[in-house]
């Protein structure tokens, strides 16, 4: 991974494929994991396309916040990131959080964007109840850890009877973080503004892609995301749970590929 010192912090980030490239693919990863999630898509992207993949404050190897890690925070990092990097343009991938990442990113700097794929995850804002279960859950990480964390998480990420390998791998990933970093994350998505309005604006080609079986997001949140964006397609993942990126990579990377191959 490389390191660069932007927005006043030093970001964490893995960069592959052609060297120098103006226009990259962009993958936002989700909570409570790191860029290391997305090494299949980066495997199958990098030989056509530079990819980059920043790891959010405190989740991965960049350093926690001094606050909530609020979605423009997250996404200014995002930008940033790239204007050092002197990407002018980016196809703009967000699973979960980073789906929420991603549609804040197109409010700061909407011309950034050559396309948007939107992975399990929603355009609505937490309710109440959503708010305070992700207060109440920022305070068990802190006080319980990242083993805490994978137990609460892997039911909820993962498909029904998921194998012990993506299991394990999920362990690893929520590992890689911190519980500060956890807790900024979930802080920062309670206080995430509602995006639906957003979805009106974008103008660029859009994909939504979702796991049939996802236990966070349901279905038909998906739905109304595809519905809302002009021209948007749906792309729904047999045999997947919230995470298709790594519970069924074939199918996640030809939708993917697909996609982004076909952008002019």
């Amino acid at each position: 991974m490389a390191t660069a010192n932007v927005s006043g912090t030093p970001l964490h980030y893995l960069d592959e494929g052609p060297a120098g490239a103006r226009q990259a693919v962009l993958l936002l990863h989700a909570f409570p994991l790191h860029s290391g999630m997305w090494a299949r898509q980066i495997a199958a992207l990098s030989p056509r396309h530079r990819v980059v993949a920043p790891d959010y404050r405190g989740l991965g190897k960049t350093p926690p916040p001094a606050g909530p890690s609020t979605m423009q925070v997250v996404a200014g990092d995002a930008r940033a990131l790239l204007a050092h990097l002197g990407i002018e343009r980016a196809v703009v991938v967000g699973l979960s959080m980073g789906g929420y990442v991603a549609l804040e990113l197109f409010r700061q700097s909407p011309g950034l964007f050559r396309g948007l794929a939107l992975c399990d995850t929603r355009a609505t804002a937490d309710t109440d109840e959503g708010k305070a279960n992700r207060e109440s859950f920022a305070k068990n990480a802190l006080e319980r850890g990242l083993g805490w964390v994978a137990d609460e998480m892997i039911p909820k990420l993962l498909r029904e009877g998921p194998g012990a390998a993506e299991v394990k791998e999920v362990r690893d990933l929520v590992s890689g973080g911190t519980p500060a970093g956890v807790a900024a994350a979930q802080r920062g998505m309670a206080a995430r503004p509602d995006s639906t309005a957003t979805l009106a604006a974008i103008r660029c080609p859009a994909i939504v892609v979702v796991g049939e079986g996802d236990r966070m997001i349901p279905v038909a949140d998906a739905e109304k995301l595809a519905t809302g964006i002009a021209g948007a397609r749906l792309v729904r993942i047999p045999g997947a749970g919230h995470l298709p990126n790594i519970e069924a990579p074939e199918a996640f990377n030809r939708a993917l590929l697909g996609f982004v191959d076909g952008l002019t």
